[in-house]
């Protein structure tokens, strides 16, 4: 598994266990190699380049997390994409590591409690 993978399933296991309540997340799965056809399809569908990993809804607002693995950057339309959050209102990061991960979500007041 790669260590994207798993910093991926552990920001899953912390928003389990500790996201407010009416906080609402999810992964956005846009990772991977498609057939020419099927990449089409999905963006006559709707579908974005460079879609955070996780977007969080919480109290009206819209929170957009872009997850690295140590040393690993952003592409162009992950960047783009993040840019465009931010212009609409709402707060992007690129975190690298699950350590910036895991801050980012407490300094945005999505998980309760601090991370041991």
């Amino acid at each position: 598994m790669r260590e994207e993978d798993q910093i991926h399933i552990a920001v899953c296991d912390q928003l389990r266990a500790r996201a407010h309540s009416d906080v609402l997340w999810w992964h956005t799965a846009n990772e991977g190699k498609r057939k020419p056809r099927q990449g089409r399809t999905l963006k006559r569908m709707g579908m974005l380049p460079g879609v955070s990993d996780f977007i969080c809804i919480h109290g009206g607002e819209i929170f957009a997390l872009e997850l690295k693995a140590e040393g690993g950057r952003p592409t162009e339309s992950q960047l783009e994409f993040q840019s465009r959050v931010r212009t609409a209102g709402g707060h992007a990061v690129v975190a690298e590591g699950l350590d910036e991960a895991i801050a980012c979500l407490e300094a945005w007041r999505l998980l309760r409690g601090r991370a041991a």
